[in-house]
């Protein structure tokens, strides 16, 4: 059958897969939103659903103020005798740890931390053996990927921490996973930063210490010579091997905006790309070491269709699954009900290193018509394009001195932008439109069956290529009321998208 890259679509980076049984279990990067680390189910690796999320408590997670792109790490997901474990960074307050369950369906516990720097941290077990690695310096001040032994109940190192692969030569060596395949010991990592250069690199040893031996023709997988491809930044991925013996890679990936526009402003998605084993032992990857949009394989059965959500609406969505806040949220200014939304504002605007009132879902695609029906009495409320508190585009209602008017604001970076204004009169209700394409966001109001338009915007300014950073759109619903006292109400969301934007 033929399936299509990405698949798992918007900002899920950095994904990490184990099997259990029949069901393949995923988890990604959050950053500063929250709940943390998402968990995906599958049972045919190309159709992904969402069960819920690691870290869903504040006692879990410290997150206040953090900065854009900061917080929660690549994360690691394991199964070991009837135990999940995810272990992961919190990369702004430098501390290592996991977080542990029987039920992937149910709560997770409280951090285990672990006192071993850098970051990307990854668990192998074996026999009664638990090895914690990460990318750092080691107790000698070495770098590389770090190894310990620890005491898996209590985090507590049994051994030094020491450095056993210095990587192929790549810049940034992160993301190291293990495992033993056969009577060899592999050791995956990234390397060239998670930009256009990155990659994907193994070494192979005799034990989990090496000495690792690095596969010959590394870096085995990467799109970094692929100039005016889509599809950029493969690397940090992890392996899975399926019932029928077939080896895989989940990786991480970015779509740019055009073949010669080399900007990128959806996230780091999720990829997956067959992996073959020699006589050797040796694998190679995907399509002459490359991630392509769409693989044809008999290693999937023909009956599986891939499957992909077209629309996102109040109803057909779960708040605790597919919905994200900024940092710690204030769960008294949100009342969330079946098919509206009702948000307090308050001083915190979007601007600020926060946690405004703000809840979002990722952008998924391209192309879109995004829409919503908002209403006030005070302040401010309505659609927000959100990359990072110095780059979001707004459409949103306001109560002015005499009346009420919608504004289309741009903020990128230093300039701060109110580019049109559209009078209301007494009227305190806006129907709010964002129609989206790869490289432009168009921006409308609806008013007596006609659209108002206001102006566009390009996509190019919400890309990390211009924010810097490691997230990518969230599609954000918000209010703003310095006197905190009004409800900013949403009604009639709908997210649409299509193949060619029409």
């Amino acid at each position: 059958m033929k399936y299509n890259n990405p698949v798992i679509k918007g900002f899920y980076p950095d994904p990490s897969v184990c099997k259990v049984g029949d069901k393949y279990y995923l988890v990604c990067s959050t950053m500063q939103y929250f709940p943390g680390v998402p968990i995906f189910q599958s049972e045919d690796l190309i159709n992904w659903q969402q069960i819920g999320h690691c870290l869903t408590r504040k006692s879990q997670i410290e997150l206040n103020k953090v900065k854009s792109s900061g917080g929660v790490f690549a994360p690691t997901i394991r199964y070991f005798n009837g135990v999940f474990y995810m272990t992961t960074t919190n990369s702004s307050t430098g501390q290592n740890f996991y977080v542990v369950t029987e039920d992937i369906y149910g709560e997770w516990s409280e951090p285990i931390y672990v006192d071993q720097g850098g970051i990307d941290p990854s668990l192998y077990f074996e026999d009664d053996k638990t090895y914690f690695m990460s990318n750092g310096k080691d107790d000698n001040g070495i770098c590389g990927i770090v190894q310990c032994e620890i005491d898996v109940k209590t985090g507590k190192k049994l051994t030094s921490s020491r450095t056993i692969w210095q990587g192929s030569g790549g810049r940034f060596l992160e993301g190291p996973h293990m495992y033993k395949i056969g009577e060899k010991y592999y050791l995956m990592a990234a390397e060239g930063g998670t930009e256009f250069g990155h990659m994907v690199t193994y070494a192979r040893g005799e034990s989990p210490y090496g000495d690792f031996e690095a596969y010959p023709y590394n870096p085995v997988l990467t799109n970094r010579n692929l100039g005016a491809y889509e599809i950029q930044a493969v690397g940090h991925g992890d392996l899975v091997q399926d019932n029928s013996g077939n080896w895989w890679i989940l990786h991480l990936g970015f779509r740019q905006i055009d073949e010669w526009i080399p900007y990128h402003h959806l996230g780091r998605e999720v990829f997956l790309t067959p992996v073959t084993f020699g006589e050797d032992g040796w694998f190679t990857a995907g399509d002459k070491g490359t991630t392509i949009k769409t693989f044809d394989t008999n290693r999937i059965n023909d009956r599986v269709i891939q499957r992909e959500k077209k629309c996102y609406t109040f109803k057909n969505t779960e708040w605790d699954k597919d919905w994200c806040y900024l940092r710690l949220p204030h769960f008294e200014n949100y009342l969330l009900e079946e098919n509206m939304l009702k948000l307090k504002g308050t001083e915190i605007t979007l601007d600020e290193v926060d946690s405004p009132t703000f809840i979002g879902l990722r952008q998924k695609d391209f192309n879109a018509i995004i829409s919503c029906d908002v209403s006030i009495s005070e302040g401010e409320a309505g659609i927000t394009l959100y990359m990072d508190e110095n780059h979001h585009y707004d459409l949103a209602i306001r109560k002015k001195k005499n009346g009420y008017e919608v504004i289309e604001g741009l903020n990128i970076g230093d300039i701060k932008s109110i580019e049109k204004v559209v009078d209301l009169k007494d009227i305190n209700t806006a129907s709010l439109v964002i129609s989206a394409n790869n490289t432009y966001y168009n921006f409308f109001i609806e008013k007596e069956g006609k659209q108002i338009y206001l102006g566009k915007a390009q996509t190019k300014y919400l890309s990390s290529e211009v924010a810097g950073g490691f997230t990518g759109v969230i599609i954000g619903l918000y209010a703003y009321d310095k006197n905190c006292t009004n409800y900013g109400e949403f009604t009639n969301f709908k997210c649409q998208y299509s193949e060619n934007g029409e």
